[in-house]
């Protein structure tokens, strides 16, 4: 389902990164037109694939996982693979990244939130990346990014190494390789860069719209397993954001996160290590407490028995008065007004009318007939008014009698047994979910 955003407030727009305007379009532009014009070759195709995933691990297991949320370590050479898969999804250097991908997490749907959900799916899929405004990332911790040396060196020379591994690469492969220069240039570069880019800013945007939200819904984060397809299994957002630290996107075994089998296959050969996982048993807990909210939810929709506090207090003269001139029946201390019922019990009119002004509860209660839990349900909302004294003290009840209970006049004594207290809470309330605010 999607989410229920307030009204986005789009910022005032000082000026255009024109820089950014060309790659978002020039790209895209030219991968159309190699699509309508440049004959397909199978290899060139296959190595366009493979390096999406290449480009696309870079960003989820590197960018993300390792250097922005420090999920895991990874060893020189791992570092050094993801740091130039990212690089070739020209997606900005790994330290610019992290860190602003830091501020989103620690100010999401803020003012400080570089991509706040709340400013519109154009402005947190893209626009964020267009425009100059006077909005300012949050402050974050990122220390550890500015003492990173390959990070550092990355960040120096970004151009160089984005036009190299985005650009210049993909292209050389296919046309050394078999000579196909221009379909590796559209296909290989153009092509797969705007798939990887516009997968990637799909977290940003679609992620925090389209989905569940399973394990809390404060926050616009959600998840989608569309958006898990499109981004190499980032797309359980709503579970990311709730355990920022843990190396899985995806908690379930059977929940598509390529990412996270990627990083447990490099931990299985020595190349990743200290893997962090949330603890299950507090995920749980998350996934108990989004359960609860949505049956308190259903359970606030249903049309439940008049609280006891607001029911009358009725003496037993006054009860057997009211019950000659309407079919009223004692049950549990509660007295019920079955004048709306009578035509359509199972045991017929004559059933009720002449028990009227009688305590049924043991005949309630299987001295006649064991009522089925509905029963139970149906009967508590015909209650009109509490006994004087309480309930009638069944257990010493002969069950022989049950049927024709002989009730004496005068004040009725309290509930001495825990049957009584029991059967006067219908079955649909013997589990109730109640805000902790509400409990005395």
């Amino acid at each position: 389902m999607a989410a229920q955003l307030p009204p986005s407030s789009f910022p005032f727009i000082q000026g255009v990164r024109w820089f950014n305007v060309a790659v978002f379009t020039v790209t895209p532009s030219i991968a159309v037109w190699g699509l309508l014009h440049v004959p397909f070759q199978a290899r060139t195709l296959l190595f366009a694939a493979a390096y999406y995933i290449y480009s696309m691990l870079g960003i989820t297991a590197g960018y993300h996982r390792l250097w922005s949320h420090r999920s895991y370590t990874a060893s020189f050479p791992l570092q050094c693979f993801l740091l130039f898969g990212g690089t070739s999804a020209v997606q900005g250097s790994c330290f610019w990244w992290a860190r602003t991908h830091r501020s989103h997490h620690r100010h999401t749907d803020t003012d400080f939130d570089p991509y706040n959900a709340k400013r519109g799916l154009f402005w947190t899929h893209v626009g964020w990346m267009l425009f100059k405004t006077n909005l300012r990332s949050g402050s974050v911790d990122d220390s550890d990014l500015r003492n990173d040396t390959l990070l550092q060196w990355q960040h120096t020379w970004y151009m160089f190494l984005s036009a190299f591994f985005g650009y210049l690469l993909p292209t050389l492969v296919p046309g050394i390789g078999w000579g196909d220069w221009l379909g590796g240039f559209c296909f290989s570069g153009m092509l797969r860069l705007t798939i990887a880019h516009h997968s990637t800013f799909c977290i940003n945007s679609v992620a925090h719209y389209l989905g569940s939200t399973p394990y809390d819904d404060a926050l616009t984060p959600r998840d989608h397993f569309l958006s898990a397809i499109l981004t190499m299994g980032e797309g359980y957002h709503n579970f990311h954001h709730q355990f920022p630290m843990d190396y899985r996107n995806a908690f379930r075994w059977y929940q598509y996160d390529p990412t996270k089998w990627f990083i447990a296959l490099c931990n299985f050969i020595g190349l990743a290590a200290n893997l962090r996982v949330f603890p299950s048993n507090e995920i749980d807990k998350g996934v108990l407490t989004m359960k609860l909210k949505d049956l308190k939810r259903e359970q606030d929709r249903l049309k439940w028995p008049v609280t006891t506090k607001k029911l009358p207090v009725v003496t037993w003269e006054t009860f057997q008065n009211e019950a000659e001139k309407c079919p009223l029946l004692l049950i549990s201390g509660f007295i019920h007004d079955v004048s709306l019922f009578v035509d359509q019990h199972p045991g017929g009119r004559s059933t009720l009318e002449k028990n009227s002004g009688r305590d049924m509860t043991a005949a309630f209660f299987g001295g006649v007939y064991s009522h089925s839990h509905a029963a139970h349900n149906l009967l508590s909302m015909m209650r009109v008014g509490v006994l004087d004294g309480g309930v009638e003290y069944i257990s010493s009840c002969d069950q022989s009698n049950a049927s024709n209970p002989q009730p004496q006049p005068g004040p009725r004594p309290s509930p001495s047994v825990s049957v009584s207290t029991l059967h006067a809470i219908p079955p649909s309330q013997r589990l109730f979910i109640a805000e902790r605010t509400s409990l005395p």
